[in-house]
């Protein structure tokens, strides 16, 4: 196993303040020399297999050290990784509805 992913969700529990603990993991992942993608609910961290499950017990145990953590985490060979270009998804165009027909011939 070569390159894997994870998306991991850090939840610290009875803590005044969630950023610390959560940009602190982000340096971590960093730190492990990690592709590191933050998003609002949950993290995509990429790299060499190895890496990235020493970067997750790495995160879980200064977390832990620090504070009731709950920390959730899917791990995939099989999505695409930073290095790969991703197509979107394909659209179909809207459908024309006789509703919207008749909208068109009374506003337009």
């Amino acid at each position: 196993m070569k390159s894997i992913a994870a998306q991991v969700s850090l939840y610290p529990l009875r803590q005044p303040r969630l950023s610390g603990t959560i940009d602190k993991a982000l340096r971590i992942f960093r730190s492990s020399g990690l592709d590191v993608r933050p998003g609002a609910m949950s993290t995509v961290v990429t790299g060499n297999a190895q890496k990235v499950f020493e970067g997750l017990k790495a995160v879980f145990r200064w977390s832990a050290a620090h504070g009731d953590i709950v920390m959730t985490v899917t791990v995939s060979n099989a999505c695409p990784f930073a290095n790969q270009p991703v197509e979107p998804p394909k659209r179909d165009a809207p459908k024309k509805t006789p509703d919207t027909q008749r909208r068109k011939k009374t506003h337009g």
